[in-house]
């Protein structure tokens, strides 16, 4: 079955970096794009990013360019997300899915933005 695995969050001070990784398994990982999502304490899930199979395009929502890249590893079948100058208004659950999504979310990584 489809297991993705979040990992990388923590606490951060504002302007700080993370960098989270999702390690994918149960479908072919090298034919699917990949999204990453977040969930603020509150808020609905919300789409953050998204890379092609191959890498050739990624999207963002526009609060995030600039700051947050997207890049992954078909060898390792791991996306990632790297996040530089962090905001508080960042914190959230980060999760990975594929697009089209699947309906199995993975259990997430928090990311705490915070002085």
């Amino acid at each position: 079955q489809v297991q993705l695995v979040e990992s990388g969050g923590g606490l951060v001070q504002p302007g700080g970096s993370l960098r989270l990784s999702c390690a994918a398994s149960g479908f072919t990982f090298s034919t699917k794009s990949m999204s990453w999502y977040r969930q603020a304490p509150g808020k609905e899930r919300e789409f953050v990013t998204s890379i092609t199979s191959t890498s050739s395009s990624t999207t963002y929502v526009d609060s995030v360019k600039g700051r947050f890249t997207i890049s992954r590893d078909n060898a390792k079948n791991t996306v990632y997300l790297q996040m530089n100058s962090l905001k508080p208004d960042d914190t959230a659950v980060y999760y990975c899915n594929a697009a089209p999504r699947f309906s199995a979310w993975g259990q997430g990584t928090q990311v705490t933005v915070s002085s």
